[in-house]
């Protein structure tokens, strides 16, 4: 693995910075802001449900990480 320095890191940001700020460039989403969306989905069981699928996945990683750290309290 090659040495890390300052001047490597700092090469690595510069890059990253790059590719992100072309990610905003072009991605839909930066025209909106977040705060726009805010109640616009309906109280139904529809949502209700896709809600509730979405923060049993979410409790899945988190369970799935919380193990592997156990595994590996090194990481």
């Amino acid at each position: 693995m090659p040495e890390i320095t300052l001047e490597s890191l700092a090469a690595r940001v510069v890059a990253l910075e790059a590719q992100l700020a072309e990610q905003r460039a072009t991605s839909p989403m930066t025209k909106y802001d977040w705060r726009q969306l805010v109640g616009t989905m309906e109280d139904n069981e529809f949502t209700r449900s896709m809600i509730a699928e979405m923060e049993a996945a979410r409790e899945a990683e988190r369970t799935e990480a919380r193990a592997a750290r156990a595994e590996d309290p090194a990481a």
